[in-house]
């Protein structure tokens, strides 16, 4: 796949100096560019990007490969915790009392050590039988324990300790330093204080995200909102697993830009800004502030009667970094998956020039789209 990538990127980048060269100079305003894209049959439609423009095109479908998953809000828990089927429990029970049916003779403890509460919830003491335990705190678990045996051993004093079982704990997949298996404290363990005690998450990780699979339902968001937003550091269950992994959305930069190459996304949402500067910036001698372009494919129902979207499917923005107006808008225009990003090396004056790349970069769209699939 990498390699279909390289070749893809090889090509594009040797067709790109040979369109830039056909261009010549003295970039018209983006109104012209505008204004002759009307003129001129083409597989694509071009927008400038301005301060008036920003308002339609966000609400404009998203493209790219998103992931749009839920998020659940943080609620408050129990301050302790609630006893459930796989658990083990280990009681000591002193008994006082001459002919105790528990201990031996000079035997004043009897230990019954990791009784595993069962399916149905209970657990099995000798010589009283099944004693439900289940969603009982444990203090609330040897009240009842202690009542049921009194009726045996008159002079019996419990003490109950509990080591969670699967019910009680919660797995830490991936992305931390100690992944395993973690056992809840009480019912306000959250996801960050499980990341936490697996250790953190790893340096390498760009832009983490979170999935939180909780029976069949996936859940997720990023570590960057949760930081931000303490009330969606949500509450675990037992049995959830969280995984922390990278973000997969990227976009690819071409021409005169710092580096050709394709770009993970460092934060949730990049502007055009951004992107320019992931990608290394602009060549101080070779690039065109005033034609920096952004290639992007909209899905079909994008341009379904009725539906707020571009005229076509292809689409080309159109940036000029030389206004105050073009530099204010690529900070608030926002950069999707797979988007490209492109530094002409030359003036761009006319929507034939800009065909002229857009068609050069048409076979990206397809390799990449392979290569994610």
């Amino acid at each position: 796949m990498l390699r279909l990538l390289s070749a893809a990127l090889i090509s594009s980048v040797v067709l790109l100096p040979a369109a830039c060269s056909r261009l010549p100079g003295g970039a018209p305003a983006s109104r012209e560019i505008l204004r002759e894209a009307q003129e001129v049959d083409a597989d694509f439609a071009l927008y400038s990007v301005t301060r008036a423009f920003l308002p339609s095109v966000a609400h404009w479908p998203e493209t790219g490969r998103q992931e749009h998953l839920n998020w659940l809000s943080r609620s408050q828990g129990a301050k302790t915790q609630f006893i459930q089927p796989g658990d083990l429990l280990t009681m000591q029970v002193w008994d006082s009392g001459e002919n105790s049916l528990l201990t031996a003779p000079l035997q004043k403890v009897a230990q019954l050590q990791d009784m595993k509460v069962a399916g149905d919830g209970t657990v099995f003491m000798p010589y009283v039988g099944k004693v439900s335990v289940r969603g009982l705190t444990p203090d609330l678990a040897r009240e009842k324990l202690q009542e049921a045996l009194e009726e045996i051993v008159p002079n019996a004093q419990l003490q109950l300790s509990l080591q969670e079982g699967r019910n009680n704990s919660v797995d830490l997949v991936s992305g931390v330093a100690r992944p395993g298996t973690y056992p809840m404290p009480d019912r306000n363990y959250t996801v960050l204080g499980l990341i936490s005690a697996g250790g953190g998450i790893g340096l390498n990780l760009n832009n983490p995200q979170i999935r939180l699979v909780r029976g069949s339902q996936i859940y997720g968001t990023s570590v960057e909102n949760l930081l931000n937003n303490p009330q969606l550091d949500t509450l675990l269950r037992g049995g959830d697993r969280v995984f922390v992994e990278e973000d997969e959305r990227y976009f690819l930069s071409f021409g005169a830009t710092g580096t050709e190459a394709q770009h993970t996304f460092s934060q949730d949402s990049m502007s055009a800004m951004d992107a320019i500067s992931v990608a290394g910036g602009l060549s101080d001698r070779n690039a065109d502030p005033q034609g920096i372009l952004i290639l992007r494919e909209y899905p079909d129902s994008a341009v379904a009667p009725g539906t707020r979207g571009p005229r076509k499917k292809r689409v080309v923005f159109s940036l000029d970094l030389t206004t105050a107006d073009g530099l204010f808008s690529a900070r608030q225009f926002e950069i999707q998956p797979q988007d490209l990003v492109i530094a002409t090396e030359a003036p761009i004056t006319d929507v034939l020039t800009v065909s002229s790349i857009f068609g050069n970069f048409v076979g990206v769209f397809n390799t990449t789209a392979n290569i994610g699939n």
